[in-house]
């Protein structure tokens, strides 16, 4: 069965964008060292990548080529894309989604970008480890890594490291996965 994971940066002060959906914050640590944690090592593990609409919205803006090739991208709205960047699939239930990666056994999910469906998968019981990177930015303000929902849990640190330029990795996993 496949592991749905999180893999997200968040400012010192608890962000993921500024309060106009940049990262720019983020981009000037895009050299740094992460080692065995690299994003793109992570990426090889991924079957599956599951985003909102902003996050896809976020990524369809960017100049930058489509990023998952031969993944599975599934993005959850309500509203239809037209003209998509990549090569995706569009989800409106998120429990009927989660039934759907819980029956896939050809690798592992990766639940990308924005707190708010991160959010709705935890609350649900499904987002079985978070990796966070914080780095020491402090944005004032944006996009919380959690928006408030009253959601309450006690997840279990796997690991924490310090990594160059003064960044930390935390490592959580949620309930018995």
């Amino acid at each position: 069965m496949a592991k749905i994971l999180g893999y997200i940066a968040v400012s010192l002060d608890g962000f993921i964008a500024t309060k106009d959906d940049s990262l720019d914050w983020l981009f000037k640590y895009d050299d740094m060292d992460l080692g065995e944690h690299d994003y793109r090592l992570f990426l090889q593990g991924i079957r599956t990548v599951v985003m909102g609409r902003g996050t896809y919205d976020f990524i369809a803006r960017e100049p930058a080529p489509w990023a998952y090739g031969d993944k599975r991208v599934l993005v959850v709205t309500s509203q239809p894309i037209s003209d998509p960047k990549g090569p995706m699939e569009v989800r409106t239930d998120v429990d009927a989604l989660i039934a759907e990666l819980r029956t896939l056994d050809d690798g592992d999910v990766w639940m990308l970008g924005g707190g708010r469906l991160q959010m709705a998968f935890l609350e649900r019981g499904a987002l079985d480890e978070i990796e966070i990177y914080v780095i020491p930015e402090m944005l004032g303000g944006g996009r919380p890594l959690f928006p408030a929902t009253g959601f309450t849990a006690s997840p279990t640190l796997v690991s924490a490291q310090s990594m160059p330029k003064g960044c930390v990795r935390l490592h959580y996993r949620f309930g018995a996965a």
